[in-house]
């Protein structure tokens, strides 16, 4: 899934923008051209020109055309690209996306590829929702997540160490101290669903879970209510709208104009805060979300990218080469620090130790989810009940009644299709 807060860094800029479908023939050399398909604002223009470089060299057999997509409507273009006899060789999609694609038969399966890979240490955020129905599809690229971007000087003001704010209630007291004097100790709009769900797998319980075949919302749950009753509390810390979600308006818009604590998002949105007041340079910093306990950090939801191969590619072999690198230890962590991602195994994460940003994300990747694995999660989207959900909750609804109402319309949302 595209993590929506990347949009607007200005670290990510991709200029490349070529041609959409239609795979290479074979170079005049003799070598194999190979067609990619990566999104837009996943890496930097320079960082995919020197990897297409250095693998190019390393691998004189193998040519690499790039061709860069925009995520509006990218769904329906890979759909129809997997159906045809003309995809390309490999594709970048967003996590949750994979099991959408894997239900046509439309991508090859590389369960066999997963030792060699060191698929034992990937994220369970990326490799999980990569896998459909006990097969491995997706290969996990790179991944984000959400952390606490805190304004240094304010927590200096209310004698408050971010250092020290390991669990929950620790959040919560710091938060009250720093919510004084027309400054919001957060802002937190009311539809931040997957912040929600964090603080939900948080007590054990799930958006959704499937049992003989069909899916069943579970935010009725009563692990699921004291998520809610968590986000309440903390939402009402601050003034976030209670009727409308992080992008309306634009929270890092919120947070530059000088009266706001704390907002949980990617690291990218401190770039987009500082952008729009510089005033604010070197005043930001990071933690990870904390847990109900101190020795385990708050669970996240894992967005990012996976790699999968076509099963319609007639150059699978050049393909996997591909994949095989791109997602490799060597070049992940390159890419790690290049793009202040998380890398796509636990045991790269000394990788980005010196970005604060990206070590804060890395803490919480290690409890790092994704939503329900189906190809029917995309209904729910689309109609998104949960924000309604948290409207109707944090506007004085009964949390039980109310889960009860958006447990169904799940339900009734990922088994439309069935």
């Amino acid at each position: 899934m595209k993590f929506r807060l990347f949009a607007g860094v200005s670290a990510l800029v991709v200029t490349a923008g070529l041609s959409a479908c239609s795979s290479s023939s074979d170079a005049s050399d003799g070598s194999t051209a190979i067609d990619v398909w990566l999104m837009r604002d996943s890496v930097s223009d320079q960082f995919q020109k020197d990897f297409v470089k250095s693998f190019e060299a390393a691998h004189p057999d193998i040519r690499v055309k790039v061709q860069i997509q925009e995520w509006d409507g990218i769904g329906e273009k890979v759909t129809a690209a997997l159906a045809s006899t003309d995809a390309p060789d490999v594709i970048e999609t967003g996590n949750t996306q994979v099991a959408q694609f894997a239900q046509s038969g439309g991508l090859l399966d590389l369960s066999d590829k997963v030792g060699e890979l060191g698929g034992k240490d990937w994220l369970k955020g990326l490799s999980e929702p990569g896998a459909f129905e006990g097969k491995q599809y997706g290969i996990p690229y790179y991944a984000a997540n959400r952390v606490v971007i805190y304004r240094t000087d304010l927590f200096e003001k209310a004698g408050v160490d971010p250092a020290a704010i390991k669990t929950r209630d620790q959040w919560t007291a710091a938060t009250k101290k720093l919510n004084t004097g027309g400054t919001q100790g957060i802002y937190l709009p009311g539809q931040n669903w997957y912040t929600l769900a964090g603080f939900v797998w948080d007590e054990g319980g799930d958006l959704a879970t499937e049992s003989g075949g069909k899916w069943k919302g579970s935010l009725d749950t009563p692990e699921a209510v004291r998520g809610m009753e968590f986000y309440k509390k903390l939402q009402a810390l601050g003034r976030g709208p209670k009727d409308s979600d992080e992008a309306n308006p634009p929270q890092a818009d919120v947070m530059a104009k000088g009266k706001v604590a704390q907002v949980v998002s990617s690291p990218g949105g401190a770039n987009t805060v500082v952008e729009n007041n510089p005033a604010l340079k070197n005043k930001l910093g990071f933690f990870p979300i904390p847990g109900k306990t101190a020795d385990t950090p708050g669970a996240v939801f894992t967005g990012g990218s996976d790699l999968v191969i076509p099963t319609a590619s007639a150059k699978q072999d050049a393909a996997y080469t591909f994949v095989k690198e791109l997602t490799g230890d060597t070049r992940q962590k390159k890419l790690a620090v290049a793009m202040s991602y998380v890398p796509n195994k636990t045991t790269l994460s000394d990788a980005v130790a010196s970005d604060p940003g990206a070590s804060a994300m890395a803490v919480g990747a290690a409890e790092g989810h994704a939503t329900p694995n189906t190809p029917g999660w995309a209904a729910v989207e689309a109609k998104n009940p949960i924000k309604d959900y948290l409207t109707a909750v944090l506007t004085g609804g009964d949390a039980r009644k109310e889960a009860a109402k958006a447990s169904e319309a799940i339900t009734t949302a990922m088994n439309s299709g069935t």
